[in-house]
């Protein structure tokens, strides 16, 4: 006998994809060049030379991948629209081969039964803007809006659920101080203006959205993992503390009302003194703190913190791995979930949760 697992009624069944990881068609029918096309084909930026150029060819297969979602019984598609294919320099002309073919996209998903969910922004900022010095000038987020409202004027009437920005805090953190996505920056300064003006950019789109496509629901998506600290001491629970601020409460607090955490805040500014929240202008966190329907949350593994101090002046690890690892070295960590969902609620106060990503990586190919 089979078991099976019976969903709860509104439960929706779904799947998610972003533009640069799956379209390839990198140059196709006017698209222009993104920051991850640049960081891409820069030599030792990624890892076997590896780029999305080509990646799943879903810009000319899209009906073949909305057959197969259709076969094994998706519900719902999250997908996210390349703003340079959109706008190939960022504001001005509008490419209408790139709004064309999210329109069939659409299209085909709502024939096949499919309700579609727009991410507007999962990273690809148009290089010319980059080349104007990228989300830590405000200018950028002012092109976001003009890019926001060509798009849901076109797809409005069809989608109904949209998405500002995937992950702003991957985005600022892991492209410009990490320097590991693109742009591949590395600076306090800058990565603080990113992350500001990506929240500011989203708390001006939602009215936007709200005009093109009336009776839509509008939210963000997080990532947000269940932080704890490796051992009990002091130490370790202030590394955790920083972690958790700077990847999730550096951008939870203004989306709710809130000021940026102070003691990220001096975090910050042992690093850097000058000018760190010049970008921070009057009226920003009235903008940012816009109402939405929702939260979209991204989980993927458990993050254990542990001091940059030496280990003899440590305690003793109390958090060891318990499970195994996947393919990107993130631990299986299931019960993570239920432990953030019921954080954002409980500190938040939010009033629907979307889980739009969830999953593991794994090198095995299907038989």
């Amino acid at each position: 006998m089979t078991n099976s697992i019976q969903f709860p009624e509104n439960f929706i069944w779904g799947a998610a994809t972003a533009s640069y990881q799956i379209e390839g068609a990198w140059q196709a029918d006017g698209k222009g060049e993104s920051i991850w096309d640049r960081f891409s084909h820069t030599p030792g930026m990624v890892r076997n030379g590896d780029t999305g150029d080509v990646a799943n060819d879903h810009y000319h297969r899209y009906a073949e991948d909305v057959a197969v979602m259709q076969q094994i019984g998706l519900q719902a598609y999250r997908f996210s629209i390349s703003w340079p294919r959109v706008l190939p320099a960022g504001r001005g002309q509008v490419n209408p081969a790139g709004l064309g073919f999210y329109s069939r996209l659409v299209d085909s998903l709502l024939e096949a039964g499919i309700t579609p969910f727009a991410t507007l922004y999962h990273w690809d900022l148009p290089q010319v803007l980059q080349d104007e010095g990228g989300w830590p000038q405000r200018k950028t987020a002012e092109a976001y809006v003009e890019y926001v409202d060509a798009v849901t004027r076109h797809l409005g009437d069809r989608v109904k659920f949209w998405m500002t920005h995937n992950e702003p805090s991957v985005a600022a953190l892991c492209g410009h101080l990490l320097g590991e996505h693109a742009p591949g920056l590395c600076d306090v300064t800058q990565t603080v203006r990113t992350a500001h003006h990506l929240l500011l950019s989203h708390g001006w789109a939602v009215p936007i959205i709200r005009r093109n496509s009336p009776g839509s629901e509008v939210g963000m998506v997080i990532n947000a993992n269940h932080g704890i600290p490796a051992s009990p001491s002091q130490a370790d629970h202030d590394a955790a503390r920083i972690s958790d601020g700077m990847w999730v409460r550096w951008f939870m607090d203004p989306l709710h009302g809130r000021q940026y955490p102070a003691d990220i805040v001096e975090h910050y500014q042992r690093q850097e003194k000058r000018g760190l929240l010049d970008c921070v202008l009057p009226g920003d966190f009235e903008a940012i703190a816009v109402p939405t329907d929702f939260v979209g949350l991204n989980y993927y593994f458990r993050q254990v913190s542990r001091a940059d101090v030496p280990e003899s002046e440590n305690l003793p690890r109390t958090a060891p791995q318990v499970s195994e690892l996947t393919e990107m070295g993130w631990e299986v960590f299931p019960q993570g979930l239920y432990h953030v969902l019921c954080r954002l609620h409980f500190e938040y106060q939010i009033p629907k949760i979307y889980i739009t990503e969830n999953g593991v990586s794994y090198s095995t190919a299907p038989d």
